[in-house]
């Protein structure tokens, strides 16, 4: 049997945040809630919920579909600007820009 729905979502924000050489830090500020929260849903104590999942996909310029399709999918899918560059600092890295729909 293959991965839960939940599995898929934390294993591809897991794969987003490594690719993007992120912290769940600089996700949880990108997100406006704490590391705390971006943790617990991480270890499976909370779920993402399909709004939180929107937002990571907008913060990492991808389709929802692709993170809910697992980590290969999505991290195949972030554009290259996003992409940490081995070698560079992270204080370097270009901050993501949101767009939010009202």
């Amino acid at each position: 049997m293959g991965m839960s729905l939940e599995e898929r979502v934390r294993s591809a924000v897991a794969a987003l945040l490594h690719a993007a050489g992120e912290s769940q830090t600089e996700l949880a500020t990108a997100l406006g809630v704490s590391q705390a929260q971006v943790s617990r849903r991480q270890s499976g104590t909370a779920a993402w919920s399909l709004t939180d999942c929107e937002a990571v996909a907008a913060h990492y310029g991808i389709d929802v579909l692709e993170l809910l399709a697992g980590p290969t999918r999505a991290t195949e899918a972030l554009p290259a600007a996003r992409r940490r560059v081995p070698g560079r600092p992270a204080s370097t890295r270009r901050p993501a820009v949101i767009e939010r729909g009202v």
